[in-house]
């Protein structure tokens, strides 16, 4: 029986040795211990925030089974296995399942604009090659396709592996069209507005943040399906805050170096990122005292969610 994956999932970076050359496996154990021990109900790897453009396919399948290993279903794990080549996406599905992978979360082929009917034929493609379930991911930013809930009722009612979704449209009124147009049948993960996604139906989150701060990520999921949406809202303004002192800098800096970054204030230092992408480490001062503001959030946010718990 597939798994069913419910709650906020850590959509992880990839540890990188200091050079960049290498996936530092050491980090990731300890990483992944830090995600159980937060309470965090399953991971996602290769997404964006993880860099999958940046590895090799020899790398893929090491940090995949290292993964699925160390975690030894403490956790879900689910394996990004998007490519823009059809049956390169399908060859990624087959290995995450080899691997040992509960599920994939497959962004539709980036770069070329495909048509739906192009979209329908990859993921038929790649239904054919795996049995995992599947979360569809929704990024127009990212690919430059926006998938409308129209044709995600199409998907699901032809394939049975698909029935997740992550929603990243930023149109969060897009988490009720999905649910109306699959007569409840798909089920959304948000990519932004958390609160506001759950009270709409999303059932989960595709969590960057869970990266540095998973206590407060699952905290306001708690929050969430304990009806205490005030509390949740209240973590969630910290979150925004996080977010908004990221985007004011380059837009190419991104979640990717700063997650990092903050990983390591965390006491979980994973390298910095791959090119083409901006390393933190140049970033100078502009990056510290950005980070500094950020510690200074976190640090609020901690004790916030200390005194929530404690008035439980």
């Amino acid at each position: 029986m597939a798994a069913e994956f419910r709650g906020s999932y850590t959509v992880t970076v990839t540890p990188f040795t200091e050079d960049g050359e290498k996936i530092d496996f050491e980090a990731l154990r300890r990483f992944l211990d830090w995600q159980v021990e937060c309470g965090v109900p399953g991971v996602i790897i290769l997404g964006t925030t993880g860099e999958f453009l940046t590895l090799s396919d020899e790398e893929r399948r090491a940090y995949i089974e290292a993964t699925v290993r160390h975690v030894d279903g403490r956790m879900h794990v689910l394996v990004g296995a998007m490519n823009a080549y059809t049956k390169k996406a399908a060859e990624y599905a087959a290995m995450a399942e080899e691997l040992g992978a509960d599920g994939l979360m497959i962004l539709p082929p980036y770069y070329y604009t495909p048509t739906h009917d192009e979209i329908f034929e990859y993921y038929k493609a790649i239904c054919a090659a795996t049995s995992l379930p599947i979360m569809l991911y929704n990024n127009p930013f990212t690919s430059n396709v926006d998938m409308p809930a129209t044709l995600v009722a199409r998907l699901t009612a032809a394939f049975g592996q698909i029935r997740y979704i992550k929603e990243a449209s930023t149109d969060v009124g897009r988490v009720f069209d999905v649910i109306r147009e699959t007569d409840g049948v798909m089920n959304v993960f948000a990519g932004e507005r958390i609160v506001e996604s759950f009270l709409l139906g999303a059932v989960g989150y595709v969590d960057p943040f869970g990266n540095y701060i998973p206590r407060a990520i699952q905290a306001l999921w708690r929050l969430l399906e304990a009806g205490r949406i005030d509390d949740a809202k209240k973590i969630q303004a910290h979150i925004t805050k996080i977010e908004h002192t990221i985007a004011e800098g380059h837009p190419t800096y991104g979640h990717q170096c700063y997650s990092k970054a903050l990983a390591a204030r965390a006491g979980y230092p994973v390298g910095d990122v791959r090119a083409p992408l901006t390393t933190f480490s140049s970033l100078g001062e502009e990056g510290r005292q950005r980070l500094e503001v950020i510690s200074g959030i976190i640090d609020e946010l901690d004790r916030l969610v200390d005194e929530i718990e404690a008035a439980a």
